[in-house]
């Protein structure tokens, strides 16, 4: 491979420097965890052992090789996003979940020690905020077409 100065491409090429993405939310955040599990339904996942018994410090520290928290960090866009490690401490940070969240979705206690990528996307659902559906409008949609029709 051969490298060359952005000057000298610039005189062989139209070269275009875009404009960085904008930073994911954190709903965009979960969203793509929740599609990378989707993506190997199947996997077998680790959870996390009873993490309610560590120190603060020991969850923050706390990995298991195999669980949803690794298969975040495997991914290489949640990575170039910021997401340092499979560690529950920096999980915790980048998807801006809460401790009992993440014992709630991955401790053995509620999972046992081992489950699938699809039961995984299914825990992460729920953290995300609940969409309105708009079948049909709003409860004030209706009530005004229903006394429109009158």
């Amino acid at each position: 491979m051969e490298h060359k100065p952005l000057a000298e491409l610039k005189a062989v090429a139209d070269v275009k420097i875009g404009e960085p993405a904008p930073p994911l939310s954190r709903e965009q955040r979960l969203e793509r965890w929740i599609e990378v599990l989707d993506a190997n339904p199947s996997r077998r996942l680790h959870s996390l052992y009873e993490i309610e018994y560590l120190s603060p410090q020991e969850r923050r520290d706390c990995r298991s090789n195999g669980s949803p928290l690794t298969v975040a960090y495997e991914d290489p866009v949640l990575r170039a996003e910021g997401l340092k490690s499979d560690r529950v401490g920096d999980c915790l940070a980048f998807f801006q979940i809460t401790e009992r969240q993440v014992h709630n979705a991955f401790c053995s206690c509620h999972v046992g020690t081992r489950f699938s990528g699809k039961d995984a996307a299914v825990r992460l659902r729920h953290l995300l905020p609940p969409r309105i559906t708009r079948v049909g409008g709003s409860i004030f949609e209706r009530i005004g077409r229903f006394f429109a029709a009158c």
